[in-house]
Order: structure tokens, then sequence, then C-alpha cells
């Protein structure tokens, strides 16, 4: 693991907001980058550990890890080291010929998962791999109805997009989908069977939703989905990108709840910020596929792949699971305080339920050198930290919302 830098030191309100940042980062002059996303009002410059710097020198405990990416922290030395001794072999061949370390990172992510897949796609994108997904399922049904569930978020691409809760109307953009949608609501048992019919391809389902405010749907209901869907002969996909690869504190939510889907997809934490993502497959599921069935350029690169068998290493050699329960379970007990009421979630994919809006409370959390994030109930603050989290953190987290205002 990283050596992180010392902890700030001093306890008292004023020791701790140490970072001012402007009321807002206006974009440099001639900076040529599209202006499509809404940004921290703090500009970073490197990282070490849990913690970044900023350009102005002033640290920031990352409670964040860039949307559920940096599983690891940053400079994580065995994952450096590992991208660059492949850079320095081979940085990249295509899917076209075959590679060792391309072959390795897939099988110890199917023994990684604890679940009977038979076969592994690597992608670039969590959104690419749920348009595989999609794709699959429709081709192998020849139906053309997909549900999915309130509040789930899939990606920004025509198939992910399209089973993505509002999408249509806020961002989508695309003239119409490429299949029939429904949504079922929210964890309601009642609502399955009117959705998911034999003339359903599949049900895409995110076992804790991330943006919704890390909801857990639970056993109860994501059993019965995967009982609905060997009913009427649909395909079950799990939508792992934000919650998967030990984010729960176990390999996937999949093994926490034990329930096992027909496909399943993963990104995120995956690479540790080398972009890469991945679909596995049943048995059933990998035996429909023939030659160029799937195609990528880039996915399964070496690189990638490299970053994968790195971040699979480091969770088993660091015990990595076991933190991350201790730390969620941690969170939990200790942070129901100040503007905090409740705490949801699994694992290190935590959502904090707030008296006040979250974007107010996200802000002061700056304030006092903690980045954070939010979610799409304004209510909720989302905290989706590295794995290599200690108490001492969690502590700087808790004090820091005893301070403000409830």
């Amino acid at each position: 693991m990283a050596q992180k830098p010392a902890k700030p030191t001093g306890t008292t309100s004023s020791s701790r907001r140490a970072v001012k940042p402007p009321a807002t980062l206006k974009p440099p002059a001639r900076d040529f980058q599209a202006q499509v996303f809404a940004r921290y009002p703090v500009e970073i410059a490197s990282g070490e550990g849990v913690w970044l710097m900023n350009t102005r020198g002033e640290r920031l405990l990352d409670l964040y890890g860039g949307h559920a990416v940096a599983a690891l922290g940053y400079a994580h030395p065995e994952w450096t080291t590992a991208l660059a001794a492949q850079a320095q072999s081979c940085q990249f061949q295509s899917n076209a010929v075959a590679m060792q370390v391309r072959a390795k990172a897939a099988r110890r992510l199917v023994r990684f998962s604890k679940l009977p897949f038979g076969s592994v796609f690597f992608v670039n994108s969590g959104a690419e791999a749920n348009e595989n997904a999609l794709k699959v399922a429709l081709r192998m049904s020849g139906r053309a109805h997909v549900a999915a569930v309130e509040g789930g978020f899939h990606g920004r691409t025509a198939a992910a997009g399209a089973v993505t809760w509002g999408a249509q109307a806020k961002w989508y953009g695309f003239p119409r989908t490429p299949f029939d949608v429904s949504f079922i609501p929210r964890g309601s048992l009642s609502a399955i069977a009117a959705h998911v019919t034999t003339e359903t391809a599949a049900v895409i389902v995110e076992p804790v939703q991330g943006l919704a405010g890390a909801v857990a749907l639970g056993a109860p209901f994501l059993a019965a989905l995967r009982a609905r869907c060997d009913e009427v002969g649909a395909l079950l996909i799990f939508d792992e990108v934000q919650c998967g690869m030990g984010r729960t504190g176990e390999p996937f939510a999949a093994t926490l709840y034990n329930v096992r889907p027909d496909m399943l997809t993963t990104a995120k934490s995956l690479g540790n910020g080398f972009p890469v993502a991945a679909l596995m497959m049943s048995p059933l599921v990998s035996a429909s596929l023939k030659t160029e069935s799937l195609g990528t350029t880039f996915g399964g690169g070496p690189m990638a792949c490299a970053a994968v068998n790195a971040v699979l290493a480091a969770i088993r050699e660091q015990r990595l699971l076991e933190r991350v329960r201790r730390l969620g379970a941690y969170i939990r007990t200790s942070c129901i305080v100040g503007p905090v009421t409740a705490v949801q979630g699994a694992g290190l994919l935590v959502g904090l339920r707030t008296t006040r809006p979250a974007k107010e409370i996200q802000a002061e959390l700056l304030e006092c050198g903690i980045l954070t994030g939010t979610s799409s109930d304004p209510q909720v603050v989302r905290l989706l930290p590295p794995y290599i989290l200690e108490e001492e953190h969690v502590d700087l987290l808790r004090d820091a919302l005893k301070d403000l205002d409830a």
C-alpha cells in the first residue's frame, strides 16, 4: 500500500478547515475542454494514498475516489510498477493475437467473483459493458423488450442510456430507443410480473444503486427478479459497474446477496484508474457467442489487463475485502452525527442521509478538506472512498460532520 502523508495535526474546527476553495473555479483562458461537467471548486495536482493535493498545495481527504474508481488510492506502488513493466514490455496488441496477460486477467477475475461464469469480454467502460450485455440478451432471446429498475443508472450510450432512469427526460438525445423499455418500481415485488413477461429479453439492475444514493435493493427483490426471469425465459443482468469489485465487502453484490445473474458487468474499481471494464457471462450465454459476435479495439489491451491483475492481487494480498467490511461498518456506527440522520448502502458504497440539502453538506465538508459526492437524491451525500481507508480517516469525517449545523 502506498505510504500516506501524515494526518493533518490538531483536532479543532479551524485546523480542519484548511481548504478554502473559491466560490467557482473558472476555466483558464482558451481552455478547449467541452464545458459539460459540473466541477468541484478545486484543481487537483497529485495524490498519494487516500489524500489528494490541490494546486495551492493543500491536502484533501478523498472519500469519493473519482466516482468509485480509485479502489487502491493513489500512487499504489505495485499497481504503478505493474503498469510501468507492461508498458516497457508491450503496451498494446489487439484481441487478434493471444496474450498471457489478458488470459490471466480473465481467469483471475472469474475466480475472484466466486460465481460460475463461463467467459469474460473485456471492454473500455461500464456503459460499453452494459451495451454489449443488452445486445447479447436481445440476440439470444429474439425479443424486443428490456425491463430496468427505477433509479438505476447504466451509462450514456444508446442502449445503456435507454435503460437509465430519467435519461430521456434529461439528456438522452437519441430520437428513439433501440428497444422497448419499462421500469419496475424500485423494491416492488408485486410489480415485477407486469414488467417481466414472455416478451422480455432481459432485466438489468444495479444490486446497490450508486447514483441514486447508495440504495441497496436487497436479497428478496433481487431473488424475485431471478425467479421471474427463470419463469419467462429472460436473462438477468447485474450492473456492478459501481458496486462491484469488492466495494460491498464481497467480490460482487451477486455474492453478497447470493443471487446469480446470467451476465454481470463491472468497471470503475476494476482498473484503479486505467480505463477497463468487463462483461462476465454464464456458460449458457457464453455458448451462444460466435466469432465476431462482439468486438472491440482497445478492450482487453495489455495495459488494461496488467491493471486488472494488479488490482486483484492487491485486494487479495492486502485483505482489502475485510477492510471494506470493517470500515463500512465503522462509518455506519460513527457518522450519524450533525446533519446526518441515517446511513445506507453496503460496504464502502455509502449514502449519508442529511437534514439539509446534500450539496450544502458537500460544500461544507470540502471547506474542511474532505472530498465527497452527491447523488440524484438531494438529501444524500455519497461516499466511495478507496479500500485502503483507515479508522482515523473516518474519524476526520465524523468530527467534521459534528461541527456542521444540523
